[in-house]
C-alpha cells in the first residue's frame, strides 16, 4: 500500500516534471539502502554526503560496520517515501531491489545505481572504485583498497605451508559454495573449502551426521553469536562433536562472510588468527600440528 500509494502521487503529477533528470554533482548527497554499501560509503564519502545508511547497520546482528559509525549515522528502512522525503542526489542499491521500487526511483526522479554482492576480493575491489567514484572521493576509495590489499598480504599463509581442510558451518548447518566471498577469503588466507570439495554448494545443510562421519580438520561455527543465541544453532555445538579427536573448532562471526569492502580487513585478520593457532609452526615442507585440540 505504501508502494502503491507513491506511485499513484507520481502518476499525478504531469509527466514533464515527474522524471527529471537526477543532479549531478561533485560530491552528491546519498541515501544507501544495503548494509554492505553502508560500510564502504562510511569509508569514503564525508559525513554531511551521508543522508541515511540501511536499518541493518543499525543492527548489531546485521550490521558490518563499526558500530560508533553507525551509531552516528541516521538510517531508514528504505521505503520510497523516507527516501524521498530526503532528497538525495543518489540511492545505492542491491541488485536484489524490488523492480517496483526501483521504478518508483526513477519516476521520482531519484538517481539509482545497484551494486550486487561481491564473491571475491577483486569484486570487492571494483565496488570500493566505484562508490569512492560516485561519492566524489576516488583516492579515499584507493587508500581503503591499500588498507584490504595489506591486511590480505599479511594474512596470507606461510609459503610451503599446506592449506587446512575446513568447513564453514554456519546456522541451521548451512555451508558457503566455492563461489563465494568467504571461500576466495579461505583460499588467501591458507585454507580449503572442505565442504565444496565434497560436493557441496552455496547454502547446502550439511548434517551433523555427515560432519561427524567424514569430518574436516577444522570447523570454523559461524552461527552462534551473542546476539541471537544458540536457537538452531545447537547442531554447531553438539556434544557429539566433541568425539571428533582430531577436528579442531574455532569461532567465525557471521557477520564477517557476506560484505565486502573493510569487512574483509576483519575477516582476514581472523582467519590469519585462527591458522596461527592452528598451525603455531609452519616452515617450508614442514608442520607441527597442536596436540591438543583448539576450541575458541
Amino acid at each position: 500500500m505504501v508502494l502503491l500509494a507513491a506511485l499513484l502521487t507520481a502518476s499525478c503529477i504531469p509527466q514533464g516534471k515527474a522524471t527529471p533528470e537526477p543532479r549531478a554533482t561533485a560530491h552528491p548527497t546519498i541515501v544507501s539502502l544495503n548494509p554492505c554499501t553502508d560500510a564502504i560509503l562510511a569509508e569514503v564519502a564525508d559525513p554531511a554526503q551521508i543522508l541515511a545508511i540501511s536499518h541493518y547497520s543499525k543492527d548489531p546482528r546485521s550490521s558490518s560496520m563499526d558500530p560508533r559509525l553507525a551509531s552516528a549515522l541516521p538510517a531508514t528502512r528504505g521505503t520510497v517515501e523516507e527516501v524521498l522525503a530526503l532528497k538525495p542526489d543518489l540511492v545505492l542499491g542491491s541488485t536484489f531491489i524490488d523492480p517496483a521500487t526501483a521504478s518508483a526511483y526513477h519516476r521520482l526522479g531519484l538517481r539509482l545505481e545497484t551494486l550486487g554482492m561481491a564473491s571475491t576480493a577483486e569484486a570487492s575491489r571494483d565496488q570500493i572504485r566505484q562508490v569512492a567514484m560516485l561519492s566524489g572521493h576516488p583516492d579515499r576509495g584507493e587508500a581503503l583498497i591499500a588498507r584490504i590489499d595489506a591486511a590480505l598480504a599479511a594474512a596470507a599463509a606461510p609459503p610451503g605451508s599446506r592449506p587446512i581442510q575446513t568447513v564453514v558451518w554456519q546456522s541451521g548447518g548451512m555451508v558457503p559454495g566455492d563461489g563465494t566471498l568467504i571461500a576466495d577469503l579461505l583460499r588467501r588466507t591458507g585454507y580449503t573449502n572442505f565442504a565444496a570439495a565434497k560436493g557441496l554448494g552455496q547454502a547446502d545443510l550439511l548434517p551433523l551426521e555427515r560432519m561427524l562421519a567424514d569430518p574436516p580438520e577444522l570447523i570454523l561455527v559461524a552461527g552462534q553469536t551473542a546476539e541471537t543465541g544458540k536457537g538452531d544453532d545447537r547442531i554447531l555445538s553438539h556434544p557429539a562433536l566433541n568425539a571428533l579427536k582430531f577436528t579442531r573448532r574455532a569461532t567465525l562471526n557471521p557477520k564477517l562472510l557476506y560484505c565486502g569492502g573493510p569487512t574483509l580487513i576483519a575477516a582476514a585478520q581472523r582467519l590469519a588468527q585462527v591458522r596461527a593457532k592452528f598451525l603455531p609452526g609452519t616452515g617450508r615442507g614442514t608442520i607441527r600440528r597442536m596436540v591438543e585440540g583448539y576450541t575458541q
